[in-house]
This record gives C-alpha cells, sequence and structure tokens, in this order.
C-alpha cells in the first residue's frame, strides 16, 4: 500500500534533513513509478526528484568508504559517467544513506570535499542518513543504480556494471550497463537490460 512519510522540518544543514517520499512501496522493479521524494544535498538544499520530471535520472547509492564504490571513482569510470549524463541532458543524483551512527559516515561537508577531490560531476550529492529514499527504492549496495524515465517510471535498477569484483582490472572486461544504457537512452531505443544484478558494499542502513 502506498503511504507517505512525514517530511521533517528542513535545518540548516544536510545532515539534519529527513527525506520524504511519497510512495514506500520498493520501486527495484523496472515499469514500477519511481518514488518521489525530497531530501537535502550535500550544501542543505532540497532536491525533489518530481523536479526533474520530463528528464531521465539516474540514481547512483554511494559511500566513499566502500572499496567498491572507490574502484570506480579511483578509475574515473564513475565521473566519466556522470560526465555523459550530463551532456545527453539526463540528471544524475549520488544518494549516500549511510546513517551517522555507522564508521563509514561521512558529514556532508566530508562528504562533498570527496566528490570534488574525485571531480565527480553527479547534479547533486544527497544525504539521506535516515535511508527513507534507499529503502524506497530497495537499494541494497553500493553502488547500487537506478534510471527513471522522462515520466517518471523505473527503467533501470542494478549494477553499474557486469563483474561484481574492487579490483580496476575487471573494469574494461565488465559489460558497462549504465553506459549501455545512457547510449540506448541517447538512441532512443528501450533499454536492453532494465535489471541486472547490483553489487558492492551493503548500505549501512539506521537500525
Amino acid at each position: 500500500m502506498l503511504r507517505t512519510l512525514a517530511f521533517r522540518a528542513l535545518l540548516p544543514f544536510a545532515a539534519a534533513l529527513g527525506a520524504t517520499v511519497a510512495s514506500i512501496a520498493s520501486a527495484s522493479a523496472p515499469g514500477a513509478q519511481a518514488p518521489d521524494f525530497a531530501v537535502a544535498d550535500a550544501a542543505g538544499k532540497p532536491v525533489k526528484l518530481a523536479d526533474y520530471r520530463g528528464k531521465f535520472v539516474v540514481l547512483e547509492w554511494t559511500n566513499p568508504e566502500c572499496p567498491f564504490v572507490r574502484k570506480h571513482y579511483g578509475a574515473a569510470t564513475m565521473q566519466a559517467l556522470q560526465k555523459e549524463a550530463a551532456a545527453q541532458g539526463v540528471v544524475w543524483l549520488a544518494i549516500n544513506s549511510t546513517e551517522t551512527a555507522s564508521g563509514d559516515y561521512l558529514s556532508p561537508a566530508q562528504l562533498a570535499r570527496w566528490m570534488a577531490d574525485k571531480q565527480a560531476a553527479p547534479t547533486a550529492t544527497l544525504m539521506d542518513e535516515d535511508g527513507a529514499v534507499g529503502k524506497a527504492y530497495g537499494a541494497r549496495v553500493t553502488p547500487h543504480m537506478y534510471i527513471v524515465d522522462a515520466r517518471g517510471t523505473l527503467v533501470y535498477a542494478g549494477g553499474i556494471d557486469s563483474i561484481a569484483s574492487s579490483r580496476v582490472d575487471d573494469i574494461p572486461k565488465a559489460t558497462p550497463y549504465i553506459r549501455q544504457a545512457l547510449a540506448e537512452i541517447r538512441a532512443g531505443k528501450p533499454l536492453s537490460a532494465s535489471t541486472t544484478q547490483a553489487y558492492g558494499c551493503s548500505v549501512k542502513y539506521k537500525a
């Protein structure tokens, strides 16, 4: 059953901002309506998925302490995909659902600095410390990737590529699911792979 979470009052810092999720039903299956949300970015600015209706949106669950995330940022794979998405008008939202009590947690300022150091280029980096957005989407690992189409429908859920390892050397050997999807979106084609196996570190959700 669809239900709405209460939206906590906005505070100056992203760490103090809760997420509003219009639909908490799992959206892990392509074809479902993507749950709407409003959550603060690392600068404390609220970002709403609904504001991007009419555009494709990539959602990237991230955690800089995860070796699988570090694999793709260290090799600049993720940054390249973010820039390719931006070049074709696709919105890219990096989402960190790590709870504040976790040893992996980075404050909004720390996360923003890490992204800047890596020369990352998402449209926004979002703080989901209470895990409401991640749980609504059924995000299990970092990186877990989703693509929402211009109508707000989930069209992809799964991994960034096909080889579940933290080794940079495996990147060229893997099927690049997100790059493939971006190319098909650019060509106006249906996605050849809509559901794949996500791999990475477990999301450090608040209990």
